[in-house]
């Protein structure tokens, strides 16, 4: 797989793959990673195809996606952590 391209984005950064007859565009930020393959055809062909692929509503629905993967992150760091438990004796001030 090498690295084929990038499409320019203000809070992510997203590399395009390419390996055999398939792309891979990959959105990252910092945390969190989605990935998308694209097998190469009647549509998909070039590097310019597939920024043409990543269009305007399809960046909303990833950047609606990376909020719900920071979403189910932080909820399962929150259910990580114990519960405060009560203290048994009177704070001494």
């Amino acid at each position: 797989m090498r690295i084929a391209g990038y499409i320019e984005h203000p809070t992510l950064k997203i590399t395009i793959f390419q390996m055999d007859n398939r792309f891979t565009v990959k959105f990252e930020d910092g945390k969190h990673e989605q990935a998308y393959k694209f097998r190469t055809g009647e549509y998909i062909n070039s590097v310019n195809d597939i920024r043409r692929l990543v269009d305007t509503t399809f960046m909303e629905e990833a950047m609606a996606e990376m909020g719900r993967l920071h979403r189910i992150h932080q909820g399962a760091l929150q259910r990580l952590q114990p519960e405060e438990a009560e203290d048994e004796f009177d704070d001494i001030l």
